[in-house]
């Protein structure tokens, strides 16, 4: 039988998603918990990568198991055995051919900005310079439909292809904090963070909103802004199709 499960965490204490040698990550933590209470080796599969201190609201992996499981038991047990900063919010059966990483239709992250710093941000970047955010707006739509995005890519990735379908991509102003919503088929490596430091460069004036169709054309990372901190990017959705269940 294969499950689904929906969980959250924070990834301040993890270097990243994905299992690997000596560092601690969510899929080993989880690992190790499913292991344990189902008395079965369980290795899960994640929807997807997301780098060392990124953060998730909603996150899905999937596991298969060949024993009889009580999901509210299974549920309790986990959020008794698994670290204080991951959270298991739902699991459910699906298919046995259901697949959390292929199935999924979009991913949706948000990137949080304030200009005003206190002690208890810890999730959100401090940028304390003026920012034109209509122009940011603007430069967003270049980003938008199927393009090529090696420019917003980390380096030597093992990706076959680093296009990607973007269906929104926007700044929204909410009291102290400044907003970026971004979704698409699926993300690279780096992704994000890179897409957010050059849009920053737009609203400081440093270049122009239509610099970043030029940047996404030339296919070259050293074209855009560095890599804004890790700290205050979350992945907040994850779309599938109904097939799964």
């Amino acid at each position: 039988m294969r499950f689904f499960i929906e969980l959250s965490y924070s990834g301040s204490n993890y270097h990243g998603w994905q299992i690997q040698p000596n560092a601690n990550t969510v899929q080993a933590e989880l690992n190790k918990a499913l292991s344990t209470i189902l008395n079965n080796a369980i290795s899960v599969v994640g929807a997807g990568r997301t780098d060392s201190g990124v953060h998730a609201r909603q996150m899905f992996a999937h596991f298969d198991v060949e024993i009889e499981v009580e999901i509210p038991l299974l549920i309790t047990k986990l959020n008794g055995f698994l670290p204080i900063d991951i959270a298991i919010l739902n699991i459910f059966k699906v298919n046995e051919d259901a697949h959390c990483r292929f199935d999924a239709i979009s991913r949706t992250y948000k990137y949080y900005i304030t200009n005003k710093k206190s002690p208890f941000n810890n999730n959100v970047y401090f940028h304390y310079k003026s920012l034109d955010v209509d122009a940011m707006n603007l430069a967003c739509k270049h980003l938008l439909g199927k393009q090529d995005f090696t420019s917003f890519s980390k380096l030597h990735t093992q990706t076959h292809t680093n296009d990607c379908d973007l269906m929104l991509a926007n700044w929204e102003k909410k009291d102290d904090n400044l907003i970026f919503s971004i979704k698409s088929d699926r993300f690279l490596r780096n992704m994000v963070r890179a897409i957010v430091g050059t849009l920053l460069e737009v609203g400081e004036g440093k270049i122009t909103k239509d610099k970043v169709k030029e940047i996404i054309e030339k296919k070259d990372r050293s074209q855009s802004g560095v890599s804004v901190p890790a700290h205050a990017l979350f992945l907040t959705n994850i779309e599938y199709f109904e097939k799964i269940m």
